[in-house]
């Protein structure tokens, strides 16, 4: 009896500790002497009306003269709007429910040795992602809100937050994702799942197809790339892809990250340049041509330590070169 007591003690010792630990660190990387400048101005931006936004805000920032000549007429320029202003509002309010950031904290310790971050972020229903407003995808399509057409396939769809952005412009919408607690939030939004193995062999092709931050997160982006131009409709389909800029490529293999088989190098240190660079020697020798470039920021939900995260996003309409 005293042996459990004790082993009881211990425990709530422990849990005590690590609580407290936790709580620490959030102050510490909250506080305001902590965040730098530009992080503090990107962090007040979402308080401010779409009005009141710079026009030249550092997330979307762009300089059209430094891209290659053939990109700078097809670069379109995105600014802070409401949906995205909603999304930082969204992210902020639960990253303050400490408790809750608590047990998430808890539960991805236990599970991070063995278990990918993309499926821990699905059984706790947390880490949705923002890559574009309704707007801002309508803006790169260059289609009104009214466009309709038969077939989405996003691929990598993660808990379908954005593949419910562009869904209502289709008829039918499929995903592909290879996270099961991930794919449970897919079912529960009645998409079509199919396997990251059968969605070239289905039958029929695809009017859009997005690849979004995947080519850096898969084996082989070029063969990737070539199955999806397969799979489009001819002449009038499309692909979107987003990629974050600098392009650093690794998979995640339970809780760890490798290498991919098919190593991709993206030459340039700038987001222009790696745009650049995307576009003539990715792109181009898969047979995409650019449509339309813009730089948006591929915003992830917080934790406990910060309120939203933050990633440069070169986001590309491709169609294919007949």
């Amino acid at each position: 009896m005293p042996s459990l007591q004790l082993r009881t003690l211990v425990f709530g010792a422990w849990v005590l500790f690590y609580v407290s630990f936790l709580l620490g660190v959030r102050r510490m990387w909250t506080g305001r002497y902590v965040r730098s400048p530009v992080a503090r101005a990107l962090l007040t931006a979402n308080t401010m009306s779409e009005a009141d936004a710079p026009e030249n805000e550092e997330w979307y920032r762009c300089v059209p003269d430094l891209l290659e000549n053939k990109l700078q007429p097809l670069f379109v320029q995105s600014s802070l709007d409401r949906d995205t202003q909603a999304f930082l509002k969204r992210s902020m309010e639960k990253s303050g429910c400490v408790f809750t950031q608590l047990y998430h904290s808890f539960v991805s310790t236990v599970l991070s040795p063995v278990v990918s971050r993309t499926s821990i972020n699905g059984f706790l229903s947390r880490g949705s992602m923002f890559v574009f407003s309704s707007a801002q995808f309508q803006r790169i399509l260059r289609v009104g809100p009214e466009w309709m057409a038969d077939r989405l396939l996003d691929l990598g769809a993660g808990d379908g937050g954005v593949t419910q952005i562009m869904g209502p412009h289709f008829r039918e919408v499929y995903a592909t994702e290879v996270s099961t607690p991930m794919k449970w939030h897919l079912q529960r939004k009645n998409y079509k799942l199919l396997g990251i193995d059968d969605w070239q062999q289905t039958g029929f092709k695809y009017d859009l197809i997005s690849c979004l931050n995947l080519l850096d997160r898969c084996d082989d982006p070029l063969a990737l790339l070539q199955d999806i131009r397969q799979s489009l409709v001819p002449k009038t389909g499309r692909l979107v892809v987003a990629a974050v800029v600098p392009f650093q490529p690794y998979i995640e293999v339970g809780g760890q990250w490798q290498r991919p088989k098919e190593h991709v190098k993206i030459k340039g240190k700038t987001w222009e340049e790696q745009v650049t660079n995307l576009s003539t020697d990715v792109f181009e020798k898969t047979g995409f041509e650019v449509e339309a470039v813009t730089r948006l920021p591929y915003l992830c939900e917080g934790d406990m330590y910060n309120d939203y995260y933050v990633l440069d996003d070169a986001v590309f309409v491709l169609k294919p070169i007949n």
